[in-house]
């Protein structure tokens, strides 16, 4: 074991820059799986919320053998609401795959997680990827790249990075513009000779940071973490330091990473990322070390969460038909062990039956919630809310760097909708090929239930990036959704009857056929007051009849609320209801005498 060599490095980019994509192709050239098994795309993203948004959520670690060195790859996440992943995840390793998009180049996200980089002083090798793209621009992304290291205040050496270009789908690369295009050798052969070797010493006292915990029904908890000094062997004693001392704990199995599989080992020595069984009262930050020399490692820090979502229970008439998790004490449970291996979330007990969760961003919550359904669970989220901090005697919240980029003509609308939402433009760019980048500094609260606005606003052509730009003083009362609600008044099944003459007066959400309780939403008012409407009246018969008058009853597409829509699109008084096969929106108060008028 003493002559093993270790690389380890993390492969940091925006969302859907193609990390997971290179990850696969150092896979299948490195010979953990041949070309013919590359129908598995995607090997990385192995959950199907993963697959489904096309985004990675947890970061994961695989290992590739390029000549004597194991290479230990993790795969990060490129989302800012993910950054508890991130920021665990470049702890273990010792430089960086920087990935950027040959067209789009250097994003908020790739902003996020350089910045994390080059604070723990990572060396960067950056791969400019999608270089097949029709509008690759990759020299003028390199220039935008230098811009973006200099910006973040990077060292010289920092500065002095290898560039490759690669087309990850097919597996190709280049070193630097000039050269032809051939495997990822060249890329691993950067990796192997420039990237520091993991320091640590095998026969030093142990130290070991927990950076992820794993689940195993088999294993029970699984530690992950790199061993930074020591050896690690199976059924050892060793001290475990958790916050407030130091406790002895005996490891179970030690698996070291192949390809995608965990091998099992007899031990592992300083420098390998490993994963341990065995120990069930660890929590992440905590550190495995010497019980008899006990010297534990920096704890993990994490940028605090900015975003707040009350989890309740399901009240509503039709609670409990379809989901076998439907108690307050199951949805407490879940999110407690939620807590447990996700750093960047914090839990906030408020009463017997509801409970506030805290996270960086909407879409890290609507991950939560929507892995929960999959598990059978039903319950009522409330609007997603900010959180804000007293500094200093005065109230912050927190703030976004947003990024829009648009084509020309849409730069009015947006602007001005930003700017009502308490936006201050920072920067403009116009490279004169009809699409414009524009830079605005915004409050969190005002991109709640912005992005669908801004998708219509720009039909669909425009892109919205934005991440977490620190706290500063409340910066007012901001307007809230301008339209009201239609609301059903009775229980029963929608008719087409019924949704012909309500489509004047609003949006639909719902198509015929659909049950109905009172106090559910059933569509968007055209106007700024609450509408209690009767869905499911039908057409009265008479003994007169008249051929193909019903035939003329044509409804429009009701617009279909997925769950990421429905957080954005509610207002205060309201609720999303999620059960495993169906999103519903509520009123908190359904009889309609005991609501409060509004509007």
């Amino acid at each position: 074991m003493s002559s093993q060599k270790f690389r380890n490095i993390a492969i940091i980019a925006h969302v859907d820059h193609g990390k997971t994509t290179l990850v696969d192709a150092m896979l299948w050239q490195s010979g953990i799986f041949g070309a013919h098994e590359r129908v598995a795309e995607r090997v990385m993203d192995s959950g199907d919320i993963e697959r489904e948004r096309g985004i990675t959520i947890l970061a994961k670690n695989t290992a590739v053998r390029f000549g004597d060195v194991k290479i230990n790859i993790v795969d990060t996440p490129g989302h800012a609401d993910f950054g508890g992943e991130v920021e665990r995840t470049l702890q273990m390793v010792d430089g960086v795959l920087l990935l950027v998009d040959a067209a789009e180049g250097p994003l908020p996200q790739t902003r996020f997680v350089l910045a994390k980089a080059l604070q723990l002083g990572l060396p960067p090798i950056l791969v400019i990827n999608k270089i097949d793209r029709d509008d690759a621009r990759a020299e003028e992304v390199l220039d935008e790249v230098y811009d973006l290291f200099i910006d973040l205040d990077a060292t010289e050496e920092q500065l002095d990075f290898p560039i490759f270009c690669t087309d990850a789908r097919k597996g190709l690369c280049r070193p630097g513009f000039d050269s032809e295009f051939g495997d990822l050798k060249p890329l691993f052969e950067e990796i192997v000779t420039n990237l520091p070797e993991p320091e640590g010493d095998p026969s030093a006292p142990l130290q070991m940071l927990v950076t992820n915990l794993a689940w195993s029904d088999y294993l029970g908890r699984l530690v992950v973490g790199r061993i930074v000094n020591g050896t690690i062997t199976a059924g050892s004693i060793v001290g475990l330091a958790r916050e407030e001392d130091v406790i002895s704990a005996k490891i179970g199995t030690v698996f070291s990473q192949e390809g995608l599989k965990r091998q099992e080992v007899d031990e592992a020595i300083a420098g390998d990322i490993v994963t341990i069984s065995g120990l069930e009262e660890v929590s992440i930050g905590d550190s495995l070390v010497d019980f008899d020399n006990p010297r534990p490692l920096k704890r993990i820090a994490v940028d605090e969460p900015t975003m707040s979502m009350v989890f309740s229970a399901n009240t509503s008439p039709f609670g409990g038909r379809d989901g076998t998790k439907v108690t307050a004490r199951q949805i407490r449970a879940r999110l407690e062990k939620e807590m447990l291996h996700n750093v960047a979330m914090r839990l906030e007990v408020s009463g017997t039956d509801s409970f506030k969760v805290l996270g960086r961003g909407e879409l890290q919550l609507a991950i939560l919630i929507e892995t929960m359904r999959r598990e059978g669970f039903e319950l009522s989220v409330s609007k997603p809310e900010v959180v804000t901090r007293e500094i200093d005697g005065q109230k912050h919240e927190p703030m976004e760097l947003v990024q829009v980029d648009c084509p020309d003509e849409y730069v009015g609308v947006i602007t001005q909708k930003l700017g009502s939402r308490k936006g201050v433009m920072t920067e403009m760019h116009n490279p004169g090929h009809g699409r414009v980048r524009i830079e605005f500094r915004a409050p969190s609260r005002a991109l709640i239930g912005f992005r669908s606005e801004f998708l219509t606003d720009t039909r669909g052509t425009g892109i919205l990036n934005h991440i977490f730009d620190g706290w500063a003083p409340w910066q007012g009362p901001i307007g809230g959704r301008p339209t009201g609600t239609l609301i059903s008044d009775r229980t029963g099944k929608t008719t087409p009857y019924a949704l012909f003459h309500l489509e004047p007066r609003g949006t639909l959400f719902l198509p015929s056929g659909t049950e109905v309780y009172e106090g559910m939403i059933v569509g968007e008012s055209a106007r700024s007051g609450d509408l209690d409407v009767n869905v499911i009246r039908e057409k009265k018969l008479t003994n007169m009849r008249s051929s193909g008058a019903d035939e003329a009853l044509r409804l429009a597409p009701p617009r279909r609320m997925t769950l990421d829509l429905a957080l954005e699109w509610i207002d205060n008084d309201e609720l999303v209801e999620v059960t495993p096969s169906t999103i519903r929106i509520r009123k908190r108060v359904l009889i309609f005498n005991q609501r409060p008028k509004k509007g």
